[in-house]
């Protein structure tokens, strides 16, 4: 079941392949580091492929405390349709209960196969997928910033829906040349990060960014920065040509 919000991490298990002992971990409820994305994600693998994986979410969710999940329901971001997940088993929002904090997961389990807990001088590199989206969502800035570029997409998923991810990283990131394009590519989709106008700027001058973003972001950068596209062999050319036009736009009136 589609649970009804968009985060990085769950768009990644939407669209892509995630391996099974990552989602087993999920179904445990012992993934994800934000509340509403720890039910979120509980809902999902409720429709996953594997019976094992089904069986598992459907297990966590009912051993989730009934008060605390009416609390959290009542939250003005739970989006309706894991309200009605939840209305189809007898639990309802209820706005007399306090919310838990968002940081505090509802969930409980531990996860299905026990990793030691790596130190700082673990190398990273040496880490499980499922080791390097733990220390991705509830790591340092240091390592964040390592992860960001790493080579596997829910890794780096994990990253950018850490909630200790700041803005000031996001703007770093997005001038990164040596991250993927699908890092890229959510940062620019994302209406929050996409306020920020040293993001798009940044954005629009990173040669990794594809095209199909780094052009929709062209006509809001002010007339300093569009020169400068206009001329810059880094990035592709159809941003080039955009920028060349939105100048001559501007002369004509």
């Amino acid at each position: 079941m589609d649970p009804g919000i968009r985060t990085p991490l769950i768009d990644l298990f939407r669209n892509e392949h995630v391996p099974r002992d990552v989602r087993m971990v999920a179904a445990r409820g012992a993934l994800a580091a934000r509340q509403l994305e720890q039910v979120a994600l509980l809902v999902f693998l409720h429709d996953d492929p594997e019976a094992e994986v089904v069986a598992t979410a459907r297990q966590t969710v009912e051993s989730l405390p009934r008060g605390a999940v009416a609390g959290f329901l009542a939250r003005t971001d739970v989006p309706a349709e894991i309200r009605r997940f939840f209305a189809s088993r007898g639990i309802d929002p209820d706005p007399s209960v306090p919310a838990p904090d968002d940081d505090e997961p509802i969930a409980t389990a531990a996860p299905v196969e026990q990793e030691p807990e790596p130190d700082e001088n673990t190398p990273i590199s040496t880490l499980s997928v499922l080791a390097r989206m733990k220390l991705a969502l509830k790591g340092t800035r240091e390592q964040r910033s390592v992860l960001i570029r790493d080579p596997n997409r829910i890794v780096a998923a994990a990253v950018l829906s850490s909630p200790k991810l700041t803005e000031a990283e996001v703007e770093s990131f997005a001038r990164m040349a040596n991250v993927t394009e699908d890092v890229l590519r959510t940062i620019g989709m994302n209406r929050t990060w996409t306020r920020n106008y040293v993001v798009i700027a940044a954005l629009a001058r990173n040669p990794k960014t594809p095209p199909a973003i780094s052009l929709g972001l062209v006509g809001r950068l002010n007339e300093r920065d569009i020169k400068g596209l206009s001329t810059d062999r880094n990035v592709p050319e159809a941003v080039r040509l955009a920028a060349r036009k939105f100048l001559v736009k501007a002369k004509g009136h």
